[in-house]
This record gives structure tokens, sequence and C-alpha cells, in this order.
């Protein structure tokens, strides 16, 4: 059920470049310590609280996780307690890397991080 709150990776990473939204990524600290797109704020949503999440008028809140559930689910609860209306990144992370957007992550054998590219 996609609806004008389920934006691309493309369109996330357009926006992220110009300033237009705050990202959200909702996956928890290990997760995102191991893989990370460039600029999110963490906010897990094991412990999300929709108030706590920074407005600012001039920028769209956008919700990411890793395939687009959690974000939803993030989404749903900050626009239900706060009435400010909000996004996320369909697909997630996972649609991120496979649309070749750049990322920060852990080499599981090296364990160095890898910077491929800011925006």
């Amino acid at each position: 059920m996609a609806d004008e709150r389920d934006l691309s990776p493309n369109t996330v990473f357009e926006d992220l470049k110009a300033g237009r939204i705050i990202l959200v990524d909702v996956r928890e600290p290990a997760e995102f310590a191991n893989q990370r797109i460039h600029g999110a704020l963490l906010n897990p949503l094991s412990t999300f609280e929709p108030k706590a999440v920074p407005t600012d008028s001039a920028r769209r809140i956008v919700f990411q996780c890793g395939s687009g559930k959690r974000s939803r689910q993030a989404l749903e609860a900050f626009m239900a307690e706060t009435g400010v209306d909000a996004a996320h990144l369909a697909g997630g992370i996972g649609a991120w890397k496979q649309a070749g957007l750049p990322c920060v992550q852990i080499n599981p054998a090296t364990g160095q991080v890898e910077d491929n590219g800011r925006y």
C-alpha cells in the first residue's frame, strides 16, 4: 500500500543532500553501528518516543530502518502522537544499498570502517 509517505531511496538521497529532510534511523544501535546512512539520527523503535524526534518546520521528518517495516511503524506512531506530517524510506537501507547510494559500514572480514562516499 504505497502512498505519498513511501519515499524512494533516490528521493530521500536528493532531499537529504538538499537539506530538506531530517532522516531518523529507527533500527537498533548495533545495526546502526554496522551500517548507516550519512546524516541519519538514531532513535531505535524499541525505545521510540515520538515527541523526542527533533522537528524542524523547514525540514520533513523521514524515518528509515532495514526493510521499511519498522520505519512505517515509527511513522504511524509519530504522526498519531505529534500530528506532524512525515514519511519513510520505502524498502529501508536494503533498498538504499540496492540503488547504489552511499553508506558507512563495518567490513565483517576486516573490522574496518568503510565509507563509500558522502552525498
